[in-house]
């Protein structure tokens, strides 16, 4: 989601196959994807961190859906029935969010009702731990953040050997990640398998977002090199980024949902970045991008297998 001074060198560095050929399906899928969203407005309901919560619903309005912010689980609950996709972030909390959450993810779940999940500052706190941890047995649809997060949800669901893992260094770091994203990717892996032997469709994907995004569905792997480094000098960047992925995921499967609004958001970053003087001007150019960009330029974006 960002770009920095080893974009070159992890590029060269990951890449396996070289990017996937024009014409694949994926690209076809990303593409209808990104026609669906803007044809039929589709409603993606958030439960947000609330210091970034206008910046989520400008995105996902600019992305071409509809926003619905709530922080009551009967309202959010009656909104999934009607909604295409819910997101959910942890940050900023507030005391009633600990059962209030657990509650929304059961109900979700009971549903059958596809929600993202935003691990924000996950490992950090015992309150943030606790229901993040209320969350392993009724998973979210795709889960979405930095790769320290997605190496400590993946250690805190028990999907990895806690010994080995206890030796590796990751740590909190707050909103900011202390881990390179290669470093994620078993984790990654886990956590979409995970997700898709408790999704109702046996679907789930993982996006982790760095210099090189890298997502995957637990068995098809992918880099998405670009953005623009200006994304991480304006807040709720990524909790937008979430919010967004939900929009895609009210249209679309998990993976293409992943890949779709990642890929929008990093052609939108970089139109943004050479337009604007600064963060301020850069968040205004950004929305506007996210307007703009066209289905083509976001689905023939370079994908690293």
């Amino acid at each position: 989601m960002s770009i920095d001074s080893s974009m070159a060198s992890a590029v060269t560095s990951t890449s396996q196959t070289g990017n996937l050929p024009a014409g694949h399906p994926l690209r076809t899928r990303i593409a209808d994807a990104v026609h669906a969203v803007r044809s039929t407005t589709p409603l993606a309901q958030s439960f947000t961190n609330f210091v970034t919560i206008n910046l989520v619903a400008n995105a996902q309005l600019a992305a071409g859906g509809t926003a619905a912010m709530s922080y009551l689980p009967d309202d959010v609950l009656d909104i999934a029935a009607i909604c295409g996709a819910t997101y959910i972030n942890v940050g900023t909390l507030l005391p009633f969010y600990k059962d209030a959450l657990a509650d929304i993810a059961r109900g979700l779940h009971d549903q059958g009702k596809p929600w993202v999940l935003d691990p924000v500052a996950a490992g950090l706190g015992a309150t943030r731990t606790a229901i993040l941890e209320s969350f392993r047995d009724v998973p979210p649809t795709i889960v979405r953040g930095n790769a320290s997060e997605i190496i400590v949800l993946d250690r805190m669901w028990g999907l990895t050997d806690t010994d080995a893992a206890a030796d590796d260094g990751t740590r909190p770091a707050g909103v900011e990640s202390v881990d390179e994203v290669d470093s994620a990717i078993p984790a990654a892996r886990r956590l979409a398998r995970h997700l898709a032997a408790h999704s109702p469709n046996g679907q789930g994907a993982v996006a982790v977002s760095g210099a090189i995004d890298f997502i995957t569905d637990g068995t098809h792997d992918y880099r998405l090199p670009g953005g623009s480094a200006l994304m991480t000098k304006i807040t709720g960047a990524g909790c937008s980024l979430g919010g967004v992925v939900g929009t895609y995921l009210a249209v679309a499967d998990p993976l293409t949902a992943a890949m779709a609004a990642s890929l929008h958001f990093n052609r939108a970053g970089e139109i943004a970045e050479a337009a604007a003087h600064g963060p301020g001007s850069f968040q205004t150019e950004f929305l506007d991008a996210l307007w703009n960009v066209t289905a083509e330029q976001i689905a023939d974006s370079t994908i690293l297998q």
